[in-house]
């Protein structure tokens, strides 16, 4: 059990990521993180057949780009982490005065009016467009085109405030999908929630949407959302999405959205009437968790993706940015959103599928992991020896390009080519990617002064070091191994009436830094060289040269839709 003094209060962070959610216990005078509880998602990401399916090997399978979770599971997680936690820290459930949650973004849910998932409605569990649509799910790209094209034939006033483009991970994309593909779950479904909303929801009884989410993803600026004019041209029965399906209250960050309800009481544990904090998004949470709510000072949150945040004090437009929102992370100041679909997810993927039997036989020999592993290995190389240049799309392209038909490649490999050289060349691809989101905000007149990493990936000193040389900026880690939960826990003091701000609360409770990295000159030469010829390719791919993934995507989708549509009989059939 941990030393408390009596008189301690605290509060409870959750962070719900992309396989599991995190339950930190943080005591509110200081910030020290007293326990922790963590709940893997039992269904994980549902990218194959749906869990209803009963039909063997005549059940439908989801096409690549599809990625849907069921929203059970996040109840799971304040079933099982925030109990977990409190067991952990070793204090009274009564001293606990609030708790917040923070989830990837953009995932949304369909609901009913009560806040009943769709997919938990009888008749709609085998529909893929009754489940959660979780951030990578990635096939709304044609709408996204769509939408792009007609705000840009327009010259839609919010298009700019997202760098020129409208994701397809985001809400109007994977509405108008829905809409679109399954016209009659649409019609059912009373609300398109971001599941950082329903979870609060659950907690409190209340429906409030979070700003930050509405203004990022829900292209929600100086307070509206894009008008009914513009969303009939896309398709008329959207006309009234926002008002019938999307409008709701919008709650500011740090305040409170309700409390807790008796059945999230049960759930969790926890004290029935404390604050639930207005829900939000975990790379915002984890800037003042890092206390780097300054302008200029880049938060890097690096997991299986990675989000780049940042406060400014002036409104610029920056070329692909995921976009810019008053007070998007604190209250003041103009809060700038960036990121990368795909950074750890692409190293987990290569080790599970590009590595042979005998590395992994290797690394447990020599009791390490895989990535351990081959990062061992890929220490040991000079830069550029592995004569490979990659490109970090293995799941798109968030920023600067905002186009999630592009694909992976690794460019240079030879019958000389090695695992550990892949692997290497895929840790720096991503640290290009990063560097091209740093030159963008630059370019558009945002300084970026510092830079920060967050999230389980700076675990691996080899890639931290990449990424300073890479970037030419010092880096530095953030002290906390559960950045977001940490942010959230602040936010929650703050509903709770302990501190006056978040920037009060991020400096009473937010996480000293952690490990230093400064760039090392010689390599910061070499890698610009690198970088020039990922830049070369980064253009010739994704700005029109060569339009080859794209078509392999249409071949792709068109022959998955073939699959999908044969599955959905065959179902049919046999029920």
């Amino acid at each position: 059990m941990n030393a408390v003094d009596g008189s301690d209060v605290f509060v409870i962070g959750v962070d719900y990521g992309t396989l599991s959610g995190r339950a930190v216990v943080v005591r509110v005078r200081d910030g020290k993180e007293l326990g922790s509880g963590v709940y893997d998602y039992p269904h994980a990401v549902v990218t194959g057949a749906l869990p209803a399916d009963t039909a063997g090997d005549g059940a439908a399978r989801l096409p690549g780009e599809w990625a849907l979770q069921v929203p059970n599971d996040y109840r799971d997680v304040l079933r099982n982490a925030v109990p977990a936690a409190i067991a952990d820290a070793g204090i009274d459930p009564a001293a606990v005065v609030g708790i917040a949650t923070d989830f990837t973004a953009c995932t949304m849910v369909p609901v009913k009016a009560d806040g009943t998932p769709l997919n938990e409605v009888p008749g709609f569990a085998n529909r893929p467009h009754a489940y959660v649509k979780l951030w990578r799910h990635h096939a709304a790209q044609p709408q996204a085109d769509r939408i792009n094209r007609l705000a840009a034939e327009r010259g839609e006033d919010w298009l700019p405030r997202y760098g020129g483009l409208i994701s397809s991970e985001w809400e109007f994309a994977k509405g108008l999908q829905l809409l679109e593909e399954d016209p009659e779950a649409c019609a059912a479904m009373d609300h398109w929630v971001e599941a950082a909303d329903w979870i609060v929801w659950q907690l409190c009884g209340t429906y409030v949407r979070n700003a930050c989410t509405a203004g990022y993803k829900g292209i929600y600026q100086d307070g509206r959302y894009p008008s009914e004019d513009f969303l009939a041209a896309l398709n008329p029965q959207f006309k009234d999405f926002v008002s019938s399906k999307l409008e709701h209250t919008i709650g500011r960050l740090g305040d409170a959205a309700g409390y807790l309800t008796a059945e999230a009481a049960a759930w969790t544990g926890l004290p029935e009437g404390i604050a639930v904090a207005v829900g939000n998004v975990d790379a915002h949470v984890t800037a003042p968790a890092a206390r780097a709510v300054d302008p200029g000072q880049l938060v890097a949150i690096m997991g299986t993706s990675t989000c780049h945040v940042m406060n400014g004090t002036e409104l610029r437009e920056v070329p692909g940015m995921c976009g810019v929102v008053d007070g998007g992370i604190v209250d003041g100041l103009w809060g700038y959103e960036a990121g990368q679909s795909g950074v750890g997810d692409i190293f987990g993927w290569f080790t599970r599928y590009g590595v042979p039997p005998e590395y992994h036989q290797a690394a447990d020999a020599a009791g390490m992991g895989i990535h351990e592993y081959l990062t061992e290995l890929a220490s040991s190389q000079a830069i550029g020896e592995h004569g490979l240049i990659a490109l970090d799309w293995h799941s798109g392209n968030r920023s600067v390009l905002v186009d999630h038909e592009l694909s992976g490649i690794v460019v240079g490999q030879t019958l000389a080519t090695r695992p550990e050289d892949t692997y290497r060349a895929l840790l720096e691809a991503t640290a290009f990617g990063t560097r091209t989101i740093v030159d963008a905000f630059r370019g558009a007149g945002v300084p970026v002064k510092e830079f920060i990493v967050a999230g389980g990936l700076l675990k691996n000193r080899l890639l931290m070091q990449i990424y300073a040389d890479a970037t030419g900026l010092q880096l530095s880690t953030i002290g906390s191994a559960q950045g977001p939960a940490l942010g959230s826990a602040i936010h929650a003091a703050v509903a709770a009436g302990k501190y006056a701000d978040i920037r009060e609360a991020a400096a009473a409770m937010g996480a000293e830094p952690g490990e230093v990295y400064t760039p090392i000159p010689e390599n910061v030469a070499a890698y610009e060289e690198l970088f020039q010829e990922y830049k070369a390719l980064h253009d010739y791919f994704g700005r029109g040269s060569n339009d080859v993934m794209h078509r392999l995507k249409a071949i792709q989708r068109r022959a998955s839709g073939s699959l999908l549509a044969s599955g959905q009989a065959a179902v049919e059939v046999q029920a």
